[in-house]
């Protein structure tokens, strides 16, 4: 697991913030809403982090938030205690219910594998009512990667972070690429520390992602994100109805 959801936990809120989040997460649960033939009113979220999207999401639909990672639940459960939270896998958990809708935000990308990709997305249809739709965020496809660097942070009471982060594809004929981020970490006393943090993450062709979701039973379609910050066509998502109501 990357440092950030781990022993650096703590520090996400001052990488990512909820303001942050607002006019993609309407993105999402507007295209949410809006898929299936079911009206939506229950969401399970899988991979939710520290649940700035569930932050806006929540006044829309009532969500349950499946993460790993317990230092991000803790993080999610000050942030949105009204929410359900669960530890879990998304390639293995099964809570047993069914939900009007399934969100995977970006947590997808850390599925590296077909076989994880599969996997999780066979945990969305299963936990699915018919009827309803599920949406999966992947960072990138293959046809849309891009090397690109990005820097941030924020300053809190005590402390502050900056980032630096450094996405590459150091092998383009396999199904990963890398983030490498590089942090300073400003501590209450003034003290600054360097940490180093390797996310590897999956990349696979928009036509295999249509394949494994209609293998598993979804019906598939790809939906390009539309936000401020993003030049049209720079990136997309994949909404999946399951048939049966």
């Amino acid at each position: 697991m990357p440092k950030l959801y781990d022993e650096l936990s703590s520090w996400w809120p001052l990488l990512s913030q909820p303001s942050e989040y607002a006019e993609e997460a309407a993105f999402y649960g507007e295209h949410l809403i809006a898929a299936g033939t079911l009206p939506a009113s229950t969401c399970l979220e899988l991979g939710s982090g520290g649940g700035n999207n569930a932050s806006h999401m929540k006044s829309r639909l009532r969500l349950t938030l499946v993460e790993p990672a317990a230092g991000m639940l803790a993080l999610s459960r000050e942030l949105n205690p009204e929410c359900e939270h669960l530890q879990g896998d998304m390639r293995t958990v099964r809570l047993g219910r069914e939900f009007d809708r399934v969100f995977v935000h970006d947590a997808i990308a850390y599925m590296t594998t077909e076989d994880d990709l599969r996997r999780a997305i066979e945990t969305a249809f299963v936990h699915c009512r018919p009827g309803g739709a599920a949406l999966f965020a992947p960072d990138h496809v293959v046809e849309n990667f891009e090397p690109a660097t990005e820097s941030g942070g924020h300053d809190g009471e005590q402390r502050g972070l900056r980032y630096l982060s450094w996405t590459w594809d150091p092998d383009p004929t396999d199904t990963t690429y890398v983030t490498d981020y590089a942090y300073l970490l400003r501590e209450s006393d003034g003290t600054v520390r360097a940490e180093h943090d390797r996310h590897v993450e999956g990349l696979f062709p928009r036509a295999r992602w249509l394949q494994i979701l209609t293998e598993v039973g979804f019906e598939p379609r790809v939906v390009p994100v539309e936000h401020s910050e993003l030049e049209p066509g720079a990136y997309e998502v994949f909404v999946g109805v399951k048939p049966g109501a």
